[in-house]
């Protein structure tokens, strides 16, 4: 059984996840707030545009007071690399929940976690299991956070396709989009995760939503245009932005599968890395 983390990189970790929530809920990545800004400029519909300038607004209100940019502050997802000479243990995932419950209270964040039965709220966004901790090697320490909100994480989407069907993954995307409309709080962003196992694609989406908006490859770049193309618009009242970004992530899966998910991120798309000092 490996030996517990020492106590102060314990804390160290638990105020890298406390840091990197802080960061995300109020500061929206450079990439995201271009792209708004490209989105608030190109767009040719004044309700449309009177939309995205409230946004930006709003993302400019939330860093001036140093406040959640959304009053749904989500869930965090965690994504931890950890370099070889650290071994990955319980009081890891044990430093990252009390950096949660820590960024619940100071911050403050809305508590949002409760039973899937009973409905019972533990007041501190932790529970077993959750928040979700994904480990990742890397060179160094980092805490990456994702809080996903559940108006986009609610009209998300997974499909088991057959191997036959994959020229339609491009339809399933902007299908997606068009039944989720304005609910997720557009203009959105599509990770989309191609492949690998019922639970790994869902896994693949969630990542893809990490990558960067400032490149697409030519496939994501359609299918962009393709979901802009609905006119769904910014929060649903029509326009020429639907869609800040696609992004997609794939691995490979079995010759009999090809699982298909779509994870949409409404335009308060929130991360943020902290690395951890680890002397």
């Amino acid at each position: 059984m490996s030996s517990p983390v020492p106590s102060d990189l314990s804390d160290r970790i638990a105020a890298a996840t406390a840091s990197a929530i802080r960061i995300a809920e109020i500061t929206l990545p450079p990439d995201v707030l271009e792209r708004i800004f490209a989105a608030s400029e190109d767009e040719t519909s004044p309700v449309a545009r009177r939309e995205l300038m409230h946004i930006l607004e709003n993302i400019r209100l939330a860093e001036e007071r140093q406040a959640p940019i959304c009053q749904d502050t989500g869930i965090p997802v965690i994504y931890l690399t950890l370099p070889p000479q650290i071994p990955f243990t319980s009081s890891i995932v044990d430093a990252v929940r009390k950096g949660v419950r820590e960024a619940t209270e100071t911050i403050p964040l809305r508590p949002n976690l409760v039973d899937p039965i009973t409905r019972h709220n533990t007041g501190t966004n932790t529970s077993a299991n959750m928040p979700a901790v994904h480990i990742l090697p890397g060179d160094r320490m980092q805490v990456t956070v994702l809080p996903k909100g559940a108006g986009s994480e609610n009209v998300s989407r997974l499909k088991m396709f057959t191997p036959t069907e994959k020229d339609r993954i491009p339809e399933f995307v902007v299908e997606t989009a068009l039944l989720a409309g304005g609910r997720p709080c557009p203009p959105i962003i599509l990770g989309v995760g191609i492949g690998g196992t019922f639970d790994g694609a869902a896994s693949l989406a969630k990542e893809a939503l990490l990558e960067p908006l400032d490149q697409m490859t030519p496939e994501e770049t359609e299918i962009c245009q393709k979901v802009n193309d609905l006119g769904i618009g910014p929060m649903g009242l029509g326009g020429k932005t639907t869609c800040l970004g696609v992004k997609i992530k794939s691995a490979g899966c079995h010759t009999a599968s090809l699982p298909v998910a779509v994870n949409i991120q409404c335009w308060a798309a929130r991360r943020a890395t902290v690395e951890v000092p680890l002397s």
